[in-house]
């Protein structure tokens, strides 16, 4: 980054670019200087250090300012994963007159990561056969405290809900999230409500993910997530944030509540357990194929126009 900033090229990437003939580079978090002779996209998942600035320190928003500005001015061709996303990219760089693409990803589940038997898996993790899985990393954005708030709520009006989730525990911007999620659920004896897993193989989260009653994602900011990603390309019902990108993301496919509404959230898990319906698993569905060949699609054109421009 020093040498990328300071003279304008990581000699030694570009020199791997130009022995391996590559024509074009993907910039994923990275910058490799202004000089760069090869075309490149560089990718931002979102803009999370502008909308919400208050997660992260000063020098870790500013790092990442200064990376985005950088790529904007050395005129790098912008992937962006959702029309959400490129609102706020217009909105906070009004003067980037660089050539945007929109490219949202799908997902392809690795056949081998589906062999494990969800069953098996619900009796290692001790769960009921009907569980809503919320599997986020402990981030602040990502909102945790809302489904404790929820499930409080539905215990005041002793309805039994379990949540499922797993991810890591780990915040390098706020170290101490996690233990305050989990002093809540232990103050307000939700244990056995909330079942923290910690992080655990792919495979035993596609099986959690595929058997559950729906996926939860009540994240208060997303690019264009990966659960849900996930969940759509299985058919697992969703009970999302009413964030734009969610919108988009569904199409409207879904069940929604503010970021700041348990009582929303809450009536929607009641609503979903009271349909009392058997436990399913579900497989990928149909034209999952054709959902990923879009986005092979819209990658490709975003590369082959960058090495024509």
């Amino acid at each position: 980054m020093a040498a990328a900033l300071g003279l304008g090229l990581d000699r030694g990437a570009a020199a791997a670019f130009r022995g391996a003939g590559i024509d074009v580079v993907v910039e994923s978090a990275r910058f490799f200087g202004w000089r760069l002779a090869h075309p490149a996209v560089a990718w931002i998942p979102d803009l999370q250090h502008r909308s919400l600035p208050q997660l992260f320190p000063t020098t870790a928003r500013w790092r990442r300012e200064l990376g985005f500005r950088m790529q904007i001015a050395s005129g790098r061709t912008i992937m962006l994963s959702s029309e959400s996303a490129l609102r706020d990219f217009k909105a906070y760089y009004p003067g980037a007159r660089n050539k945007v693409c929109v490219v949202r990803f799908a997902t392809q589940p690795p056949a081998a990561f589906l062999n494990t038997d969800p069953s098996d898996v619900i009796a290692e993790y001790n769960l009921p056969a009907n569980y809503f899985y919320l599997p986020n990393q402990f981030y602040r954005h990502k909102n945790h405290q809302l489904v404790v708030d929820a499930l409080t709520i539905l215990k005041g009006r002793a309805i039994d809900v379990v949540i499922c989730a797993s991810g890591s525990k780990e915040d390098r911007r706020e170290p101490g999230y996690y233990d305050l999620v989990n002093s809540e659920i232990q103050k307000r004896g939700l244990e056995a409500q909330f079942r923290h897993l910690g992080v655990i193989p792919l495979p035993h989260v596609y099986a959690l993910l595929r058997a559950s009653t729906a996926l939860i994602n009540p994240s208060r900011f997303e690019g264009w997530s990966t659960t849900v990603e996930e969940a759509k390309s299985f058919g697992v019902p969703v009970i999302l944030s009413d964030i734009d990108v969610h919108r988009e993301q569904t199409s409207g496919a879904a069940r929604y509540f503010g970021v700041d509404d348990p009582v929303a959230l809450a009536d929607h898990l009641m609503q979903i357990s009271e349909m009392n319906s058997p436990p399913t698993v579900r497989n990928i569905v149909p034209h999952q194929d054709d959902n990923v060949r879009a986005f092979a699609r819209s990658f490709s054109d975003a590369i082959r126009q960058t090495a024509v421009s």
